[in-house]
């Protein structure tokens, strides 16, 4: 009986205290939904990607530029990085509580199974850009994989990004190039639809959501070399003590969102017409865009360890956006479902002045609304509906 109690009892410990989080993850979240609204609230607007004036004028060349140097393809790598962090926390600290390696294992590929069937729920229902099934898929592959590796295993996430780096150089001269060689007739940056944003009605949304979702979750398994940046930065605890790793994190957040920012800089010039370009060469800037959008994810995570480690005290800004970050799952879908009812064809089909700026207000105000939500919710000692939820199913 005293066995069976004592393998009960260290089979597994519950979700994470209040008391055991570190600031800079949850600031981080909290602060990157915002960037995460500023580019799908765009998707709705325009009802397709990347959510641009094609023809821009006045402020929206800067709302145009802004976008494609700091925003798009360069959220969504933060919140691998993140993902990738909280993994290993969360195993740290199940450990920690005396629970076995196989009980770490079942409990974490049992919550990324769920956050699979978020995903889908999420997809099915309001958007077909969903993170969470894709993430979900990373989770399982690293747990099982790379979890319980040591730290020279780990050191090939270095490598890779190494020569991705490489890669990206390449792809950068193949790009100049093609710009310097250009000689068709001047094309501009279009948004390519999607049915589903387009619909006129929720039951063909659901419908076009059906078919783009697989398409667009297979097309995000390739950033698992992002999660594992996350791990590795994890079990070097660079966040939860930056203040000892200023001289890394500087670099990085230098390099990171340098790479980032050069990398998108030729398509920001095309979408704001002051670089004109044929069908090949945007076509070039297009996909160097796209691929330096990764970098941002380590760039932005050390920008934030950076300012975390100057904070000395928790003013309420800093603590409402951290309580938006440890409830980052509802944050997220909340945005979804404020995008459907105020964005959608088939709802209010909100339209004030032009397209991107109703994208940009909708998406600031929406973020400003999760953070005031999320602020009362951590006052009332409340996780937040999607992470109870979440947090029942796997515990």
């Amino acid at each position: 009986m005293t066995t069976t109690l004592t393998r009960q009892a260290t089979e597994h410990r519950g979700p994470v205290t209040r008391t055991e989080r570190a600031l800079a993850p949850d600031l981080i979240r909290g602060a990157m939904l915002l960037l995460i609204g500023l580019a799908n609230s765009a998707n709705f607007a325009f009802a397709g990607q990347p959510g641009l004036e094609s023809a821009p004028h006045g402020f929206e060349r800067v709302l145009n530029f802004l976008k494609l140097t700091f925003v798009d393809a360069r959220a969504y790598p933060v919140f691998a990085i993140m993902f990738g962090y909280g993994l290993v926390q969360l195993a740290r600290r199940q450990r920690a509580a005396g629970a076995t390696t196989g009980a770490v294992r079942r409990i974490l590929v049992r919550r990324n199974a769920w956050l699979m069937a978020f995903g889908l729920v999420h997809a099915t229902l309001l958007y077909f850009g969903d993170f969470l099934g894709a993430y979900g898929v990373a989770g399982i592959i690293c747990t099982l994989f790379l979890l319980n590796r040591g730290d020279k295993f780990h050191r090939i996430a270095l490598g890779i990004w190494a020569v991705q780096l490489v890669y990206l150089a390449l792809v950068a001269v193949r790009a100049m190039v093609a710009v310097v060689s250009s000689s068709g007739p001047a094309h501009a940056l279009t948004n390519e639809p999607n049915p589903s944003l387009a619909a006129s009605s929720y039951g063909a949304s659901l419908v076009g959501r059906l078919h783009e979702y697989p398409l667009h979750t297979a097309t995000v398994l390739g950033f698992v070399t992002i999660v594992w940046l996350g791990i590795w930065a994890a079990r070097k605890q660079l966040l939860e003590n930056p203040g000892a790793h200023r001289t890394l994190l500087a670099w990085v957040a230098a390099s990171g969102l340098g790479i980032a920012v050069l990398g998108g800089l030729p398509l920001a010039l095309v979408s704001v017409g002051l670089l004109h370009v044929d069908e090949s060469a945007l076509d070039a800037v297009k996909f160097l865009s796209q691929s330096s959008g990764m970098f941002a994810g380590p760039g932005y995570v050390a920008l934030f360890g950076l300012l975390v480690a100057r904070i000395t005290k928790l003013t309420w800004p800093v603590r409402a956006i951290s309580a938006l970050g440890q409830r980052s799952l509802s944050g997220y879908l909340f945005q979804s479902v404020a995008w459907m009812v105020l964005l959608a064809p088939f709802t209010l089909n909100l339209r004030f002045g032009s397209t991107a700026y109703t994208a940009a207000l909708v998406a600031i105000g929406v973020w400003i609304v999760s953070v005031a939500a999320a602020y009362a919710m951590s006052r009332r000692a409340y996780r937040g509906p999607a992470e109870t939820l979440l947090r029942r199913l796997v515990y």
